[in-house]
């Protein structure tokens, strides 16, 4: 049995650093930075000391070259006799350079001739080309030799060439470059454990937001992290506690959602069974009469449509982002008609007073109806026998005052939240939902909703919505259509 091709497994990738905590990484940033200017500043001074060296040097030789010049070292046969050791350096060659490349140097103790490195700087000198020279050169014993020519102003057409070994002075250079080698990496040492210590202090902020992170996720325990401080960290964790505050916020509504759409779908299920029992019951046996029996189908339906109502807002209220829909647009006055039309029809015994002014608003038609009807009902459900419902709409804003018993002032805040129902309204039908769909569908169209208090005592509800006085023009799309009643 074949088997098609393995799908690749991709491995890690990436720097080895990234396996490293956060904690090591700062502490060898901070030993990188730090050897990164140790080694500029040691570079620095290695070579300030060695041109400051070789600067003496150069003076040191020059200053000796011009009085042994003007002296009887001058002189080619003086010079010959005198052995180098006598010019009070056992580390100085001196030499007399011909311009025809002749050389006279000085004896040793041991009557042999040391000569200094010679070339062509010092020829040129000699002939006159250059006023002087010192350059670096290696000598016939393998030394290093600064060499420094001058004109020999006792004898014409030569040059008087002084060499000094270098051997004493890269010493103490090789001795400077260990000791700042030790030092640099003793600073790079302290450097990176000053580092993770730093870390260590300025993470544990860090570290304890990991660990209450990682509780709330092992746990689902939600409460909040002290914090300490006014830093970025703090802030962070203020950041976090937020979160945390909301997440239990929604959690809790998300508990409350659950156990108040069980509730309300229970009770038409139930009810909704127990009719659809009777019905089974009755097929065949005598005792229920057609009366009854249409009854009973009349319950049905109205228990159907009822389940299928608070199933359709139940769906509507989940929903993250709006529904796709056409936005053209309406005139919110003959919105405000269609809804009077339907509703008056739902409470025979109640009047509608209207008085709305054109007002067009850029929208979904059906939704914004919806969104009407839903207020116009909560006030032909508060309003007692033979009451009047007035809705008045003037320059975009639509209010709707019942004569009922009004809003309690602790349930002002929680008019339009899901499945809130005052006391008073636990045994009434309705499921708690038909205002915060009032309120979803305002704010998906840039207005607002309100609750309070009417001048007659009853409850007097808001809604206000963004567009331009006047008519919308007729034949436009989303003109909408009188609905058919619920």
């Amino acid at each position: 049995m074949s088997s098609g091709p393995r799908p690749s497994v991709p491995r890690p990738s990436g720097p080895r650093e990234r396996s490293l905590s956060l904690r090591a990484r700062v502490g060898l940033l901070a030993a990188l930075g730090v050897g990164l200017i140790v080694v500029l500043v040691s570079i620095a001074a290695y070579v300030t000391v060695r041109v400051s060296l070789l600067r003496q040097i150069d003076a040191s030789l020059f200053e000796r070259a011009q009085a042994a010049a003007s002296s009887p070292l001058g002189d080619q046969q003086v010079l010959a006799q005198i052995p180098s050791e006598a010019l009070g350096a056992a580390d100085i060659r001196i030499a007399l350079l011909r311009a025809d490349t002749g050389v006279i140097a000085s004896k040793t103790e041991e009557g042999r001739f040391r000569n200094p490195p010679l070339g062509r700087p010092e020829l040129n000198v000699a002939r006159g080309f250059l006023p002087s020279s010192v350059r670096t050169a290696e000598g016939d014993d393998g030394k290093t030799y600064r060499v420094v020519a001058v004109p020999a102003s006792r004898v014409r057409g030569f040059a008087l060439v002084l060499g000094q070994s270098t051997e004493r002075t890269e010493a103490l250079l090789k001795r400077l470059g260990l000791v700042l080698l030790f030092v640099g990496g003793t600073g790079v040492a302290v450097a990176a454990w000053a580092g993770m210590g730093i870390a260590r202090t300025g993470l544990r902020p860090v570290r304890r937001l990991t660990a209450a992170a990682e509780h709330v996720a092992r746990t689902g325990d939600l409460r909040p992290i002290p914090v300490q401080g006014t830093d970025e960290l703090a802030r962070l964790a203020h950041a976090f506690n937020a979160m945390l505050s909301a997440l239990a916020d929604s959690r809790g509504r998300e508990r409350r959602l659950i156990a108040d759409a069980g509730h309300e779908l229970r009770t038409p299920l139930t009810s909704l069974r127990t009719n659809l029992d009777l019905l089974a019951q009755s097929e065949g046996r005598p005792g229920l009469s057609p009366a009854d029996r249409e009854a009973l189908l009349r319950d049905v339906r109205a228990q159907v449509a009822e389940l299928s109502s608070l199933v359709g807002d139940l769906v509507e209220l989940s929903r993250e982002d709006p529904p796709a829909a056409t936005h053209a647009p309406v005139d919110l006055a003959d919105i405000v008609g269609h809804a009077v039309e339907r509703v008056r029809r739902r409470a025979p015994g109640l009047r509608f007073d209207v008085s709305a002014e054109p007002w067009t608003v850029f929208g979904d038609a059906q939704a914004l109806e919806r969104a009407v009807t839903n207020l116009l009902d909560n006030g032909a459900k508060w309003s007692p026998p033979q009451a009047a419902v007035t809705v008045t709409l003037r320059g975009g804003v639509l209010d709707v005052a019942d004569q009922g018993p009004g809003i309690a002032d602790a349930d002002l805040p929680h008019v339009f939240e899901r499945f809130y129902r005052s006391e008073e309204a636990r045994t009434m039908p309705g499921s708690g939902l038909g205002l915060s769909i009032v309120k979803q569908v305002a704010e998906r169209h840039g207005g607002s909703v309100s609750a309070g208090r009417a001048s007659g005592g009853g409850a007097l509800l808001t809604l206000q919505l963004p567009g331009t006085p006047g008519h919308a023009r007729a034949g436009e799309p989303g003109t909408p259509p009188t609905a058919p009643d619920r």
